[in-house]
């Protein structure tokens, strides 16, 4: 049976003004703080409108609806009704394509404001009813389920759905309205909010059935066993791994012959035994505490989810642990690429210095002969060669090195090359020079050489000093610099590859009243009794000086063993001493003479 209402347009009129005026509240009730949230409100109002107007349409609709079924019989105004409910459809069917298009638009921006209960979300609210927004309609939403919560007696069944229209509420004993669901709710959901409603009252009360029922005294009871048996593992685990590195660490204490020599690599020994056990046991130390705190960490997040208030740390702590170990193996997955490159440009550069340093090595020993290339500058090329190519691999590989093309890793590298360049301007000066000696080859290791005022033997010769050891054994360290920008005097250059050797010489004075003849003699005897000087070429001897009462005479004497020279003098001047005492010839000192008296 149809009612008919006597002025059934006036509710749809009161209906549409009364959505205008809600509408323009909606709109400019409030005043934004931006543009993007103004631009929100708004598109939200024009949908909250058409929603608005559908509803309208709709009770038009159910009025012509009824009409036409009043008017059977004539067919001039059920041709009229029948264009008017063609046209509500179309209009609606257009309406709700714009709508579903502009809510698509809206949920890209859109932010969605939890219900919770206790610490459980129970959904999501994305509209605003009235003068509520999203999320003073969630927070209302939230207060009013916990209280529901609280209530010592909460009856499922007080919980129900009221509908007026196509708005509905959900209320508790009649009086609490929990909820009201109408206007975009159901149509940003893609559900009508008769549907929405129910499910919002089946996850009101099974999430506080649920949340009851974890926090009853049974249960509490349980958590606690449970906690208390979480406790004793760990406590069991813990008493195993102390167990377990206190053997470990006495099997190393007691384990001597394992340790042998200590560290060594390549006949070099790195560390002794006893700094060796002592590294070993740190190391157990460590390797224990690491465990022991792994153990109680990741125990927590157990204890947590026994109980209800603190199971949402459980993926905190878990997400504390696992996100880094999660990032860092992608990491390494990800750089996988970049390390093979570096890989293979390091075997690429090592096998090539291998083939260089095979050709260099044929070269110093005299297999390969090069015109021009002395065999003892063959390392030495080779070496600044290596340095070359390292530099270049260097160059090569920066840009797959981890961390490379961030600013922190450029900041380093250029502060580090201000660094060296401002620091190392000396040591530059003096690996230069020795360069330079390397090809000037003014003399080798083992030559007996004479620098400013260093006399001694050449002990080694790097690139940035040369040691030398003089004859009362001191090791002398002359920088490159130095050695390039002062004279050097070989004494050993002339000693080898059949070379007639180093002349040794000395002067001495004796009077005009001893033939020089006898004089060579007597000095080129004294010579070839001297150790280490050469019978062939001769010495021989030079007049150097003709004084007011005494000749000066020089014997000169070639040697091979030039470091050898201050035994070589003083065997020679002992020798001359002996041939003039026996020849009875006086040696005189520049302000000396002697008148000798014959003995009878």
């Amino acid at each position: 049976m149809i009612v008919k209402k006597p002025y059934p347009c006036l509710p749809l009129l009161f209906l549409f003004f009364f959505g205008l005026i809600n509408v323009n509240h909606l709109a400019h009730g409030q005043k934004p703080t931006d543009t993007v949230n103004r631009n929100s409100d708004l598109d939200v109002a024009v949908l909250i409108r058409d929603q608005q107007q559908a509803n309208v349409d709709s009770l038009v609709k159910e009025r012509l609806e009824r009409e036409l079924k009043a008017a059977s019989g004539n067919v001039k105004k059920t041709l009229e009704l029948e264009k008017k409910l063609r046209e509500i459809e179309r209009t609606d069917s257009l309406r709700k394509v714009s709508q579903l298009q502009e809510i698509a638009s809206l949920k890209k921006t859109t932010k969605g404001y939890p219900v919770v209960l206790n610490i459980d979300t129970l959904f999501y609210i994305y509209t605003r009813t009235g003068s509520f927004d999203a999320k003073e309609r969630a927070q209302a939403i939230s207060e009013k389920i916990n209280k529901i919560y609280e209530d010592a007696f909460y009856n499922p069944d007080s919980l129900r759905i009221n509908s007026l229209n196509d708005s509905h509420d959900i209320i508790y004993k009649k009086k609490l309205i929990i909820l009201t669901i109408g206007n975009l709710d159901g149509l940003w959901l893609g559900k009508s909010n008769a549907e929405l409603a129910k499910d919002y009252l089946n996850i009101i009360k099974n999430s506080v059935e649920s949340e009851k029922k974890s926090h009853s005294l049974i249960n509490w009871a349980k958590r606690i066993g449970l906690s208390l048996l979480v406790i004793l593992m760990l406590f069991v685990i813990i008493k195993v791994t102390n167990y377990f590195f206190r053997k470990t660490a006495n099997y190393i204490v007691n384990q001597k012959i394992l340790l042998g020599n200590g560290l060594v690599i390549k006949k070099t020994q790195i560390l002794s035994p006893k700094y060796l056990e002592g590294i070993l046991l740190k190391v157990n130390s460590i390797v224990k505490i690491i465990l022991i705190f792994l153990v109680i960490y990741l125990s927590l997040p157990l204890l947590f989810s026994i109980f209800p208030e603190t199971e949402g740390w459980t993926n905190t702590l878990l997400k504390w642990i696992l996100s880094p170990i999660r990032a860092a193996s992608k990491a390494i997955v990800d750089y996988l690429p970049n390390l093979f490159t570096i890989v293979v440009v390091y075997f690429i550069f090592k096998y090539i210095l291998k083939a260089i340093k095979f050709f260099f090595r044929e070269i110093r020993v005299g297999n390969v002969k090069i015109r021009g290339f002395h065999q003892d500058w063959a390392m030495p090329t080779f070496n600044i060669l290596k340095v070359i190519l390292y530099a270049f691999m260097l160059v090569v590989i920066f840009p797959y090195l981890p961390g490379s093309s961030s600013p922190a890793f450029q900041g380093v590298s250029v502060f580090l090359g201000i660094l060296l360049s401002l620091g190392s301007s000396s040591a530059t000066s003096n690996l230069v020079a020795g360069l330079v000696i390397t090809y000037m080859r003014p003399f080798k290791v083992g030559d007996r050489v004479k620098i400013g005022d260093v006399t001694g033997d050449v002990i080694e010769k790097t690139m940035l000093v040369t040691r030398i050891r003089t004859i009362k054994n001191e090791d002398v360290t002359v920088p490159n610099s130095m050695v390039l920008s002062s004279s050097t005097v070989n004494y050993s250059a002339r000693t080898k590859n059949n070379e007639p050797g180093l002349i040794l010489h000395y002067t001495v004075t004796i009077g005009y009243d001893v033939p020089w003849k006898t004089v060579y003699r007597l000095l080129t005897n004294a010579a070839l009794a001297t150790v280490h000087i050469e019978k062939e070429p001769a010495p021989f001897v030079l007049q150097t000086d003709l004084d007011d009462f005494s000749i000066g005479y020089q014997i000169n004497a070639y040697t091979l063993q030039a470091n050898l020279q201050a035994g070589i003098y003083s065997n020679l001047l002992e020798n001359i001493q002996d041939e003039f005492n026996k020849a009875g010839v006086e040696i005189l000192s520049p302000n000396y003479n002697v008148i000798r008296k014959e003995e009878k």
